[in-house]
């Protein structure tokens, strides 16, 4: 109620409060934080904000998992839920819309944290890798879509023999549970002997990408440092792998080529499923439709 009242007085344009857990209304009898004073404290700023067309940031709390804390209607009851998301140990940011009443939630913004603050990065892909051109094994660059943003990504495995009984599987950016589902795709479908072997995976930039497409990158830099072969810097991979290794076809693969194409990248792997319209002059196109294909094409390299 102080809060409100003296926004009342000034005739503020925004209002961040943060954080909504830390306040308490006086119309209930409950402790801070609790679900009824977290949903009464929301409603009185949300009727707020609706008569004096008043912008207000509400900061909540989150879990380990990344979640925000507490009861659900909190998310519920605003207009627009977002994820600010981010690795402490690098530069680079990711905004999610996870709600939005009134428009679109495939957007996405890409932001780098320097000393004077936030910037948004207008072309990431010359950013997310910017190691491109080192001759390494376990290396390889994914055109992957997040919302409605297409950028390149440099993906790095890492694959050695188990040191301990149980081995290790680690991964950066990338969901852990699809690592392991491609591993097995790999020992069950191809042949490749992985279940000895610690295998540690890292999306560069400190990004998580979601994209199914990533599937065929990953596979090809597991391979690469697991049959220490040295991809060629001026390839780029995306497609989906199914379960039995297959190539899978992707969404928006034009758009996805043109990027790669603008980047300077020579070629480019695909599944042999996607339908491609457009003839392009700067950019190879390789098709492929199962992971043995991947496989032996890499081994030519």
């Amino acid at each position: 109620s102080k809060i409100i009242a003296h926004c009342e007085k000034n005739n503020y344009k925004l209002i961040i409060i943060d954080s909504i857990q830390t306040l308490y209304s006086n119309f209930i009898e409950s402790t801070i934080g609790s679900v009824s004073q977290i949903k009464q404290c929301c409603a009185e700023l949300v009727q707020f904000a609706k008569i004096t067309k008043t912008i207000i940031f509400i900061i909540g709390h989150i879990t380990k998992e990344g979640q925000i804390a507490g009861p659900k209607v909190l998310e519920h009851m605003v207009d627009v839920v977002l994820n600010f998301e981010g690795d402490q140990q690098y530069q680079y940011r990711i905004l999610r819309a996870q709600k939005n009443r009134f428009g679109t939630t495939s957007k996405v913004g890409i932001y780098e944290m320097t000393e004077t603050g936030l910037l948004p990065l207008k072309n990431p892909s010359t950013i997310l890798i910017e190691n491109k051109m080192a001759n390494l094994s376990g290396t390889a660059i994914s055109s992957t879509f997040e919302g409605q943003k297409t950028f390149l990504v440099e993906v790095q495995a890492l694959v050695t023999n188990a040191v301990y009984g149980t081995p290790q599987r680690s991964s950066n950016g990338f969901n852990l549970k699809r690592l392991n589902m491609l591993l097995a795709v790999l020992e069950k479908k191809c042949g490749f002997k992985l279940s000895t072997q610690d295998i540690f995976l890292n999306i560069a930039g400190g990004i998580n990408v979601t994209d199914p497409s990533m599937d065929l990158s990953v596979v090809a830099a597991i391979l690469s440092s697991h049959k220490d072969i040295v991809i060629n810097s001026k390839i780029c991979f995306t497609g989906e792998v199914g379960l039995n290794g297959e190539i899978r076809p992707i969404p928006r693969i034009e758009t996805r080529i043109a990027e790669a194409e603008r980047i300077g990248f020579k070629n480019i792997m695909i599944s042999s499923h996607n339908k491609i319209h457009q003839k392009y002059k700067n950019i190879n196109i390789i098709t492929c439709t199962k992971i043995g294909e991947v496989y032996k094409f890499l081994s030519n390299l």
